[in-house]
């Protein structure tokens, strides 16, 4: 399993979030899900960024959270290797939200990292029952964790 984190850029390198604790995190989800022998790419970026590929890849000129681009399907899937895709974070909303729901930034970055990593594997929240089954599997990964 690998797990190669860039980010986050320099404008919030002052955000604190521990990457060696989110590497370790994502290695467990990982694992967790069946996908130890992957490898997954996550982006730690600005608002600005996240804004970028969320106008350029799903028409949506506005930051965002999370964002998740699986290489399990479309074109070039089959010539993949090991690579399940990359979760992109924008830490800036993150620290947002953490603070609005009273979390760490640590926490609120994985709880967006396990939202992404389902993503990539297939989950989807469109309807109510497959927000649900996500939610469910949520809770579940981050049962998974260590405290």
């Amino acid at each position: 399993m690998s797990v190669l984190i860039s980010g986050p850029p320099a404008a919030i390198r002052g955000s604190k979030v521990d990457v060696a604790k989110l590497r370790q995190r994502a290695g467990k989800v990982l694992a967790a899900i069946g996908e130890a022998g992957s490898e997954l790419s996550v982006a730690l970026v600005d608002d600005s960024g996240i804004r970028e590929l969320n106008a350029r890849w799903r028409g949506r000129n506005e930051a965002t959270d999370v964002l998740s681009f699986s290489q399990i399907e479309g074109d070039f899937a089959d010539h993949r290797g090991t690579l399940l895709g990359d979760v992109v974070i924008s830490v800036e909303t993150a620290a947002k939200q953490a603070a609005s729901r009273h979390r760490a930034l640590d926490d609120e970055v994985t709880r967006l990292l396990i939202h992404g990593v389902l993503h990539l594997v297939g989950h989807d929240h469109e309807s109510d029952s497959e927000a649900r089954r996500m939610k469910a599997e949520e809770r579940r990964l981050w049962r998974a964790l260590p405290g």
